[in-house]
């Protein structure tokens, strides 16, 4: 069993916290306000603390128009290397080892029963927090704990441009066990260094710019 620090919360609980920053952390699109409406139904079945983390998210894309939010959106997520939410970048970088890692999430997946999505790479947050929202907890609080070097470095880098987004980000990692000192070594070390790069060779998976979203300039 996962121990989560000092206070410890249902299983549920924390599903309805990764079932609602999985919806926040969508790109907004038509199906924005649906999504929305989850949220804030889920909202009133979270304790105090995730709720008021959340509300903060909720409330900013609620009174966002849609233009505009889905512009920041991409400003924050698609353009800055800091804070993508494709996890295995910061574990393997531009290097070959992140088509495995991407591999191996996609295997958890499927043991799970289910088959990766086709329209979101099997490493993107908001597809690990739907997974372990809504189809396996264990597996899914399993691979967030893996990466929870990663998801702490997405969370400073929004914190530190005070964006609307660093509540959820703190809302999921207090879903997780404390940072162990060797996750704080390897947090400062990719601080400093950034993620793992080749020098030589191709690729298999590199972060780009993704093909411009419909209403996006």
């Amino acid at each position: 069993m996962i121990s989560f620090g000092r206070r410890r919360r249902s299983a549920g609980q924390d599903r309805l916290v990764w079932h609602a920053a999985g919806l926040l952390l969508a790109y907004p699109d038509s199906g924005q306000g649906e999504r929305l409406a989850v949220v804030g139904d889920i909202l009133g079945h979270l304790p105090s603390a995730p709720r008021e983390q959340l509300t903060l998210t909720h409330r900013f894309l609620r009174d966002s128009e849609e233009f505009a939010a889905a512009a920041q959106y991409v400003e924050t997520f698609d353009l800055k290397r800091r804070s993508t939410l494709y996890l295995t970048y910061w574990t393997a970088g531009d290097t070959r080892n992140r088509g495995r890692e991407i591999l191996a999430i996609a295997d958890a997946y499927r043991a799970a029963g289910v088959d990766p999505p086709k329209s979101e790479s099997a490493d993107h947050l908001t597809v690990v927090l739907e997974f372990a929202a809504l189809v396996d907890p264990d597996t899914g609080a399993k691979l967030l704990s893996a990466h929870r070097v990663p998801l702490d470095m997405i969370r400073s880098s929004l914190t530190d441009v005070d964006s609307p987004y660093a509540p959820v980000l703190r809302a999921v990692c207090n879903t997780l066990p404390p940072a162990s000192d060797n996750d704080m070594r390897r947090a400062q070390q990719l601080a400093a260094s950034g993620p793992p790069a080749e020098s030589v060779g191709l690729p298999l998976f590199t972060l780009t710019v993704p093909p411009r979203r419909e209403g996006v300039t």
